[in-house]
């Protein structure tokens, strides 16, 4: 059976996934989605991007704490991703509350924007 979300029902379901990667998190989700100048970062991925999985366990082994957005079945969130890219899908693509974007980065693009030291990696 395949079940199709959009709109209000897509954001409820989004809330819910972040509750779960950050349970008691006090996060702005609404203000910080499709937000140029979010209030924390936020990284706009798919399940099955490679690049995007190294970026998620970068966040995670380092404690940081992000907004994952999932660009499947949300055409807002795509939009959003291909306006920031020159009308390409990249992912991951990762908005820092400066407003500095990183596209497909590095572990040491990572480390250097987040000033991990990296004796700690």
């Amino acid at each position: 059976m395949t079940v199709s979300l959009s709109g209000k029902n897509l954001f409820l379901l989004h809330i819910k996934r972040v509750e779960q990667i950050h349970p008691g998190g006090n996060f702005s989700v609404s203000n910080d989605l499709y937000n140029k100048n979010p209030s924390q970062i936020v990284m706009y991925s798919t399940e099955y991007c490679p690049d995007c999985h190294r970026a998620k366990k970068f966040f995670e082994t380092n404690g940081i704490e992000y907004l994952k957005v999932g660009l499947e079945n949300n055409e807002e969130a795509t939009l959003f991703v291909m306006d920031i890219n020159d009308g390409n899908r990249s992912v991951p693509t990762i908005i820092f509350p400066d407003g500095s974007v990183l596209v497909e980065p590095s572990w040491e693009e990572l480390r250097i924007k987040t000033a991990i030291p990296t004796e700690t990696l």
